[in-house]
């Protein structure tokens, strides 16, 4: 599986951003894709992940949302009232074998993609 991450860039406080990313190779409906993201200094951290439902770190429910096109092999993640401290490299991360207890750790991913960078300022 290969995974590759777009559409990062600077925005405003207040703005919004869209991620893209494209899964090829054995990823199928039941396969776990979320997405992490690292800030410099900063431990990799959960954003938001998507199986059969959507799960959400709680810093950013309610302004960001994860979805996915099976038919095209895409997930997204469109981010809302984007914030300075949402700066980071944003992966996205695809695995198999998750159960609903594993989805926020980084380590129980199978693929990762190449980071995207989104940087929030004025």
């Amino acid at each position: 599986v290969q995974l590759q991450a777009s559409g990062g860039g600077l925005v405003q406080p207040g703005g919004s951003l869209r991620l893209f990313c494209a899964a090829s190779g054995g990823t199928r409906q039941s396969t776990t894709m979320s997405w992490f993201r690292q800030a410099p200094g900063k431990e990799r951290e959960f954003v938001a992940g998507i199986r059969w439902t959507e799960y959400y770190a709680d810093s950013v429910k309610g302004r960001f949302t994860i979805s996915r096109d099976n038919a095209k092999n895409m997930v997204y993640l469109q981010m809302n009232s984007l914030k300075p401290e949402d700066t980071a490299n944003y992966y996205c991360a695809a695995g198999n074998r998750l159960i609903t207890s594993t989805i926020r750790e980084g380590t129980a991913y199978d693929y990762w993609g190449q980071g995207t960078q989104v940087t929030v300022s004025s």
